[in-house]
């Protein structure tokens, strides 16, 4: 029995191949009828799951190259952040932006729309320039934001539903430092009233709460250091919530030791950008993740929201975290548009009692404009989705260009992309 990292999905496909070169990759679509692309398994939905067979693409893992010119590095469709960062560090070059975890892939990212946080940085995706994709018929299909525009930007987020991408072509930017602080305490009805200012204490803010009682237990202020030092110099207080005297883990009580240094200490990008270390497991593992996206605007109607929900979530979460991203052009991006916010909730595995309260949650979140990640749970129905993402019925014409006999669709796409309006 297969499931994902948190053990809360048991994969349905029947086999798991491991091809080592694209032409073994090309050769198992081919010869395949059901086929879906597994990740780091950092999904807690059906996403990356089929009737068929998956496709792992972790011996397939090189940065390729690295356009010193063009300020582009072009990977594998396998390598993790965790892999590529530390050699894009090496060579003198850098990412815009990191998710929590180095541990996902480049590719399952993008192609769910995931993210760091920075209110004028776009998600992962955004950092994609070209990829290489083998669609359902085994030919390798190139497409570029150069060359291909519009469609370009309805490929990249592309849920798993188009093909296999085997390499992407990334933007990249010279190497820098940053430096994290801690800050707990905060208000949430300052967190409402101040929430772009706040967002705006730094390259990259994580705010974390249980949402009850008043207060936010923690602040992450992650910055970029414009010159090279060894320590920055923050505020002894954040919007009224004093400095951490020690270093702290995202879940109360959690071992500081897994995160990344803390204390205003600065190191390279790739070490700080991201809450928890490469070389340790993160977050608890046996949990349930959802996260909901909704534009900036509605950021003190969905703080009074979660407050009103705090006692009811209280004896499932472990863990609350708001983040801000820009927007952008693709089609599925959440941030289509617009800039947005995220809040992202780590339960306890128990779907029987999240089932009881989510939906609640998720109609008052709603009315804000609410539409849930690509790769973690929901109880929102397909057509609600549907009708938060403009671009859908488009999507749904390129996937059956791409993949007419559909042999890259699942649950998941039959779901939302085909039965979603």
């Amino acid at each position: 029995m297969r499931t994902n990292w948190a053990g809360n999905h048991v994969y349905r496909a029947s086999a798991l191949r491991h091809p080592k070169t694209v032409s073994d990759v090309q050769e198992v679509i081919s010869a395949t009828r059901n086929i879906r692309v597994l990740g780091a398994r950092h999904s807690f939905n059906d996403i990356a799951d089929t009737n068929g067979i998956q496709l792992s693409l972790a011996d397939l893992a090189r940065v390729i190259s690295i356009d010193h010119d063009r300020h582009r590095v072009i990977v594998d469709g396998g390598i993790r952040y965790g892999e590529l960062a530390p050699v894009l560090h090496q060579s003198g070059w850098a990412l815009a932006n990191l998710a929590s975890l180095p541990h996902i892939t480049v590719a399952g990212a993008v192609v769910t729309a995931t993210h760091g946080s920075g209110s004028s940085i776009g998600n992962l995706a955004t950092a994609v320039a070209a990829m290489d994709i083998v669609t359902a018929i085994g030919d390798v299909a190139t497409l570029s934001r150069d060359a291909d525009a519009e469609i370009f930007n309805g490929a990249v987020v592309n849920l798993g539903a188009i093909g296999a991408i085997v390499s992407l072509t990334l933007d990249i930017e010279r190497s820098y430092q940053v430096s994290q602080n801690v800050y707990t305490g905060l208000s949430l009805e300052v967190l409402a009233n101040e929430f772009e200012a706040i967002f705006a204490a730094g390259t990259s803010v994580s705010v974390f709460t249980d949402w009850c009682g008043d207060l936010a237990q923690a602040v992450w202020v992650k910055d970029r250091l414009r010159e090279p030092r060894t320590t920055a110099f923050p505020g002894a207080e954040l919007f009224g919530a004093p400095m951490a005297s020690q270093p702290m883990h995202p879940l109360p009580g959690g071992p500081a030791e897994n995160c990344t240094e803390q204390m205003g200490v600065a190191g390279p990008w790739h070490e700080r950008l991201p809450h928890f270390r490469l070389d340790f497991t993160p977050s608890k593992g046996e949990e349930i993740q959802a996260e909901f996206f909704m534009p900036r605007e509605e950021a003190r109607g969905a703080v009074a929201v979660k407050r009103q929900h705090g006692e009811r979530l209280a004896p499932m979460l472990l863990a609350s975290e708001v983040r801000t991203v820009a927007a952008d052009s693709l089609w599925l991006s959440p941030s289509r548009g617009q800039p947005y916010f995220g809040i992202h909730f780590t339960f306890r595995r128990n779907w029987e009692a999240l089932q009881a309260v989510l939906p609640q949650l998720e109609a008052d979140l709603g009315r804000l404009g609410a539409v849930p990640h690509w790769a973690k749970v929901t109880t929102m129905a397909p057509g609600v989705i549907a009708a938060r993402m403009p671009r859908l019925a488009d999507f749904r014409e390129l996937v059956k260009a791409y993949d007419p006999a559909g042999k890259f669709r699942n649950d998941l796409v039959d779901r939302i992309v085909f039965g979603g309006g």
